[in-house]
């Protein structure tokens, strides 16, 4: 008998950044071993910039959108993970046992100048990564 792949949603506001790299960024680590979605509370586009520090590190992320988190209630979900403060305060109740995680990372995009931004965005994505590793060794599945 084969065991599930661990569900885990990840939330932020505009799934526009945050949620998507650490999306791409679980699907990466996890060697396909985790089934990584990501959504929304107002879901707008992928940011850009979130495609091009995930480019830099060999994660395709471009062919992600923007989805709400309503399009996941009622979906077997197994941990869900909000990266960003609003989406912790906003996240809907999930039904049965959901494990909840809250990581606050500042957003990127609300950095401002081109260069600081960018800087912005690649240490996100590198605090992404250290904490998606610690999640793995937590959840061995």
């Amino acid at each position: 008998m084969t065991e599930t792949k661990l569900r885990v949603l990840t939330l932020c506001t505009a799934n526009s950044a945050r949620s998507q790299m650490a999306e791409g960024i679980l699907r990466w680590l996890s060697g396909g071993r985790v089934e990584s979605h990501s959504a929304g509370t107002h879901p707008s586009r992928v940011n850009p910039l979130a495609i091009r520090v995930m480019q830099e590190i060999g994660v395709d992320i471009s062919a992600q959108y923007s989805k709400p988190v309503q399009e996941f209630i009622g979906k077997p979900i197994d941990v869900v993970i909000t990266v960003c403060d609003s989406a912790a305060e906003n996240c809907p109740v999930f039904p049965g046992r959901v494990e909840r995680i809250h990581w606050s990372f500042p957003d990127p995009a609300a950095v401002e100048g081109d260069a600081a931004r960018l800087a912005a965005f690649r240490a996100v994505r590198d605090g992404l990564i250290e904490r998606f590793r610690e999640f793995l060794r937590a959840h061995p599945r």
